[in-house]
């Protein structure tokens, strides 16, 4: 009896949430052109948040046997969010910045498992920077469009992974990491329901973003 890869476990057992946040109401109409440029900014400006967690997480895992293998320079985000909140929000956006209170959750979600629990840190790695290689590069080209933002420049700069030239197999490699982790069945279980705890934060960032952000008229 073959044994199904645990990167295919982890995609079907997540398959529903993974869909249920890529149709969220504010990603809908963000996407579809019916919210303006500075509903797209605050979506940066949170994501800048959870991704100075994941990154002080990175830097702190990145001799772990169990997380430290997916530590990558080339995934590394928070710089060109910076760039791109530069762009779309001007001098000292850093000092106006706030973090929704479900962003502040999901922050803080990642930094106690980077704290006390690699492999659940790797269930949050894989969801955010899998999706930015995936359905990211979709974002970046209708934001460019709608907004009129340079094509991979500044304001879209999260999107563009220069230190990958290609994604497709960059997304294989890390799908074999994520198959020989060294982890038994229980906590492979753990990781998988992380996972799924992983798109019910972003689930809920994208609701508080949709109750601040309605549909334009």
């Amino acid at each position: 009896m073959s044994v199904q890869p645990f990167s295919a476990v982890i995609r079907d057992a997540s398959r529903q949430q993974h869909t249920e946040a890529e149709n969220s109401a504010f990603m809908a109409d963000l996407l579809g052109g019916r919210l303006g440029v500075a509903a797209y900014a605050r979506y940066t400006e949170q994501l800048w948040f959870v991704y100075r967690a994941l990154e002080e997480g990175a830097a702190r895992l990145a001799g772990d046997p169990v997380a430290g293998p997916f530590v990558r320079p080339e995934l590394l985000r928070v710089a060109e969010l910076e760039r791109d909140l530069g762009h779309l929000l001007g001098d000292g956006w850093q000092r106006r910045a706030a973090p929704l209170a479900a962003t502040a959750d999901y922050a803080a979600r990642i930094t106690e498992t980077a704290a006390g629990w690699p492999a659940g840190y790797v269930a949050h790695h894989y969801t955010r920077y899998l999706g930015d290689l995936s359905g990211g590069q979709v974002i970046r080209g209708i934001a460019e469009k709608t907004w009129d933002l340079p094509h991979k420049g500044d304001g879209v700069r999260f999107y563009v992974f220069e230190g990958i030239p290609n994604p497709a197999a960059f997304k294989r490699d890390y799908r074999q990491l994520l198959d020989v982790l060294p982890l038994d069945d229980l906590e492979r279980q753990r990781v998988v329901d992380e996972c799924r705890t992983a798109f019910a934060l972003n689930s809920a960032l994208f609701t508080a973003l949709g109750e601040a952000f309605p549909r334009s008229a």
